[in-house]
């Protein structure tokens, strides 16, 4: 395939960032219960302080003229059934000829700008370790890529996409690093294309179906163990609090995503308060500053598409709550790697890991949680290396692409 990739540069027009203004100005928030904490949800105090931020601090321009240093392009895919998408991306070379390509996939309420502090580290060049050429898409419908018009695009169509879009660059060969969403269409990915074009990949979320005593009676059978088993009894009683306390905003997404939207579309401090919640409560300790915060969440105000696009993925993944949002998946023998991080709210059992595929790669890091690029990007980083470097259980896999 050849690429007709157009460079791409951020560049909000005046009104809008006026009209977010007077949204701003505008804004009304609600009472809160004494002493509610985050019990309730986003605080009112933070809220406050970020609304206040965001429209008497924020310096958007000069955010824009630093995510303006990236390399960024534009390209259009077509998407069988869909028709044609300009989709954005990031596409940062290394100077090493025989870098490795990765492609690297957010999630929500993640975006492009997850994989900025991975780039310099990445794409260094050394004797002691690889270099990577990095590709780090907006999924459809999220920041700057155009989203689908017609409903039913799902984890073949997103495969499509990263898959088209990596052999438009001329990589028909590549490795595959996600996390989130991420991480679930890169089963989906390797599931379509593993093989012939994706060779090996990590995830930071390495999550599966809930094993039975059909499927994987050995790991279902381990469940029995955890009273005896602190590790395994611990990432049990992580996602049963997260399936019990942290997952309202899943279920509305997966069901209704255009009733939240027309709050998310038409209020910066709904959108705020929605996306904050996940941010504050998913990292491992993260000190975010309010300039980082405002930045993620502008990204979302001012994508393409609009705020209320990115929730559609929900409802398509699982047919509005029909299924699991793995179904077509199956285990591959592509080599596979898992990067365990304590502060991941989706922490299932380590053991799990080996029903997404051959696993040949397993770290468990001191600190990092949900965003570990944008927490941990020297960790995560390290385990590209350790995995696809010389010496580690995937080097070699993309012909003629060792990173060296």
């Amino acid at each position: 395939m050849t690429s007709w990739a157009k460079p791409f540069t951020v560049d909000v027009p005046d009104a809008d960032l006026e009209l977010l203004r007077k949204k701003l100005e505008l804004a009304t928030f609600p009472d809160e219960l004494e002493n509610a904490g985050w019990e309730y949800g986003t605080p009112l105090e933070d809220v406050k302080r970020l609304t206040a931020h965001w429209k008497d601090a924020f310096d958007w321009r000069k955010a824009e003229k630093a995510i303006n240093e990236i390399p960024q392009f534009t390209t259009d895919i077509e998407v069988d059934g869909f028709g044609s998408l300009n989709i954005h991306f990031v596409h940062q070379k290394s100077k090493v000829e025989n870098a490795i390509p990765l492609l690297f996939v957010h999630g929500w309420p993640g975006h492009f700008l997850e994989v900025r502090k991975l780039l310099p580290i990445l794409t260094s060049e050394s004797p002691d370790h690889p270099s990577f050429h990095v590709v780090a898409p907006s999924l459809p419908g999220f920041g700057f890529s155009e989203a689908p018009s017609k409903p039913g695009f799902a984890g073949s169509q997103y495969a499509e996409v990263f898959n088209k879009l990596m052999l438009s660059l001329g990589y028909t060969e590549y490795v595959y690093q996600g996390g989130d969403w991420g991480h679930i269409l890169g089963v989906h990915t390797v599931t379509r294309y593993g093989h012939q074009h994706v060779k090996g990949w990590l995830s930071n979320m390495p999550m599966y179906r809930i094993p039975s005593l059909f499927t994987n009676p050995l790991i279902f059978l381990e469940l029995f163990t955890a009273p005896l088993n602190p590790k395994l009894s611990s990432a049990i009683a992580s996602a049963k609090r997260f399936r019990n306390k942290s997952s309202g905003y899943f279920l509305l997404q997966a069901t209704a995503p255009q009733t939240i939207g027309y709050s998310l579309a038409d209020s910066p401090v709904g959108l705020l308060a929605w996306i904050a919640e996940k941010l504050y409560k998913a990292v491992d300790n993260y000190p975010w500053t309010d300039d980082e915060i405002i930045e993620w969440i502008s990204i979302y105000w001012f994508s393409r598409a609009g705020p209320a696009a990115s929730t559609r993925i929900y409802y398509e993944m699982t047919e509005r709550n029909k299924h699991d949002v793995f179904e077509g998946t199956k285990w591959t023998s592509v080599p596979f790697g898992a990067a365990h991080f304590p502060g991941e709210p989706l922490r299932v059992p380590k053991s799990w890991a080996h029903m997404i595929g051959k696993l040949v790669y397993e770290s468990e890091h001191e600190a990092g949680g949900h965003f570990a690029a944008f927490e941990q990007p020297e960790s995560l980083a390290g385990d590209l290396r350790k995995m696809f470097g010389k010496g580690g259980p995937a080097y070699g896999v993309v012909s003629g692409k060792d990173g060296y």
